[in-house]
């Protein structure tokens, strides 16, 4: 994904226009134009689409889907478990979890109880 200011840039060397032409359509300056190139720049949107006007194209705005953070087959796996067999599971992690537990405090010579 492109920055704005790549994209305004990308817009008018496209259109095969000098920043000092482009300022010329959008009443304002090269300066300002070279600003709105600068990597970290932030124009609104509503900037971006004047000069991509000024440039002929036009802003298309889309949302992709986002990829989950976390692995829904492994939720999808507990749902299909009954509430009795997810309690049983719980209690067994939980039972591994106390005795590593007690492990890492023996070998760092602490009283695990």
């Amino acid at each position: 994904m492109l920055s704005a200011a790549e994209e305004v840039r990308n817009a008018r060397l496209r259109a095969g226009i000098s920043q000092r032409e482009l300022a010329k359509r959008l009443g304002t300056t090269q300066s300002a134009i070279a600003r709105l190139e600068a990597d970290g720049s932030n124009p609104t949107v509503a900037t971006i689409e004047r000069v991509l006007d000024a440039t002929g194209h036009r802003l298309v705005l889309a949302a992709a889907r986002k990829q989950p953070g976390i692995d829904e087959s492994l939720i999808r796996a507990q749902l299909q478990l009954t509430p009795e067999e997810r309690l049983r599971a719980f209690e067994a992690f939980n039972k591994e979890a106390r005795r590593l537990m007690i492990a890492g405090a023996r070998s760092r010579g602490e009283d695990p109880t």
